[in-house]
């Protein structure tokens, strides 16, 4: 009497079944897992029967999982889950990586059946351009389109990102057993350390300098728009959706609480508003602006003044696709500067702070970052290049260090049967180096 527990191999991946010997018949059933903890687990309990005497386990084949077809449950999941706890702007990327991509491949088929190496050939598919299945028709009938080109990785992980989350809700519901097939497929490598770094481009303090004289003296109505995005570092969203009441002149900072996307206003990126703080320069330019519109209220005998601080003719907010299309290539070419992102403008304000000597943790609060992580992986190497005068003070030390004389035995000429001087003595190494401005000795760098 025993049970032996083994696996099988399959097109769509292994599962594990157990082998029961008991006076001289034996029986193979399936455990429907592929997880091998979890069929240890249970190969353990039909073991327990057969000692307590239940034979039931030798007659009856165990009752089938209940069937989730992948597509039933992703739409269940998207509409429940991802519809109230995702911005408008995430739940449409994940229908749209449901439609073009992952319901083509995966269509009706049960969740138990999803393998992790299917995830990593549609991963890997998407990679090369190459496309899987054929998506369904849109609401309207019209057929969906889709590129047969090569994704980025990061595209590729925006795609699979709704999979492994409702994977990960799945599990925790007790729908699916093992581990979560869509966790890590693209595993982080080294290009992805430096592809946010060549992704930003940033100007120089003198061409931001000539991007800004260009807008002043050719257009000046756009000026208070582009000095805001240039000394605040706000998204172009964020801006747009500035009101007069998020201007604090008196203490001198704007509360960021609103973001324009799709026409739709929500919440900041990170989720939480935050405080950014207004120069001098910006704050005139805003009191004059604010005047400025009033007059514009009398002149177009509108109702009242507009709340907005960025408005269009008609007292709206400013277009965000217009501003893109029409007047940014144009402010660009007029400063002579090569076509840049006007999010890059974002990028160029915290590197302009960073080369000035602000804190990392300061540039993070500014930017509204959800951690000082990604201010580190995003703008960390700039530190090294900003603060060249650093290592030019530390080479001016070494080299006053040189010209005096010293003060204790010389390393290299210490006698080989000598004691080495103990730590903390008189003539030993650290007693001869000053303890103020030397880094400790940590693994870690906190900020």
């Amino acid at each position: 009497m025993g049970v032996q527990l083994f696996r099988r191999e399959g097109k769509r991946g292994g599962r594990w079944w157990v082998r029961i010997y008991h006076k001289g018949k034996e029986r193979t059933r399936s455990l429907k897992t592929s997880d091998e903890k979890r069929a240890g687990e249970i190969a353990k309990k039909l073991e327990a029967k057969l000692i307590l005497g239940d034979l039931k386990l030798l007659e009856e084949e165990p009752p089938p999982a209940p069937a989730r077809p992948f597509d039933a449950y992703f739409t269940n999941w998207l509409e429940t889950y991802a519809r109230t706890h995702c911005k408008d702007s995430t739940f449409d990327g994940y229908q749209s990586a449901f439609e073009l991509y992952l319901r083509p491949c995966f269509g009706s088929r049960d969740l138990a059946d999803i393998t992790r190496a299917e995830v990593k050939q549609l991963a890997f598919d998407l990679l090369a351009g190459r496309l899987p299945g054929t998506p369904a028709p849109r609401a309207d009938g019209k057929e969906r389109k889709r590129r047969a080109t090569k994704k980025s990785r990061t595209y590729v992980k925006a795609t699979l990102a709704p999979l492994s989350e409702m994977f990960n809700h799945a599990i925790e519901d007790g729908h699916f057993e093992g581990t979560n097939p869509a966790l890590r497929v693209l595993r982080r490598i080294r290009s992805d350390e430096t592809s946010r770094e060549r992704a930003a481009d940033f100007l120089t303090a003198s061409e931001a300098g000539a991007l800004l004289k260009a807008c002043r003296d050719h257009f000046a109505r756009w000026h208070p728009f582009v000095l805001c995005l240039t000394l605040t570092g706000l998204r172009i969203g964020e801006a747009i959706a500035l009101q007069w009441g998020d201007v604090d002149f008196k203490g001198r900072f704007i509360s960021v609480k609103r973001n324009l996307v799709d026409g739709k206003l929500t919440t900041p990126k990170s989720g939480k508003g935050r405080r950014v703080d207004l120069s001098a320069e910006l704050a005139s330019v805003l009191r004059a602006l604010q005047v400025e519109q009033k007059r514009e209220t009398l002149r177009r005998k509108w109702q009242a003044v507009p709340p907005w601080l960025f408005t269009n003719d008609d007292g709206n907010p400013v277009d965000p696709d217009n501003f893109r299309k029409r007047v940014w290539p144009r402010i660009l070419e007029q400063a002579k500067l090569r076509a840049i992102r006007i999010h890059d403008v974002r990028h160029t304000y915290a590197s302009l702070l960073i080369q000035q000597g602000e804190s990392l943790a300061y540039v993070k609060e500014q930017m509204g970052h959800h951690s000082i992580q990604l201010t580190v992986d995003t703008y960390g190497h700039l530190v090294p290049g900003g603060n060249r005068a650093a290592v030019d003070r530390l080479a001016s030390r070494l080299r006053a260090a040189g010209t005096r004389p010293p003060s204790g035995p010389r390393l290299d000429r210490v006698d080989r049967g000598a004691r080495r001087p103990s730590i903390g003595s008189p003539n030993s190494v650290d007693s001869q180096v000053e303890p103020k401005g030397v880094e400790p000795s940590t693994s870690r760098v906190r900020f």
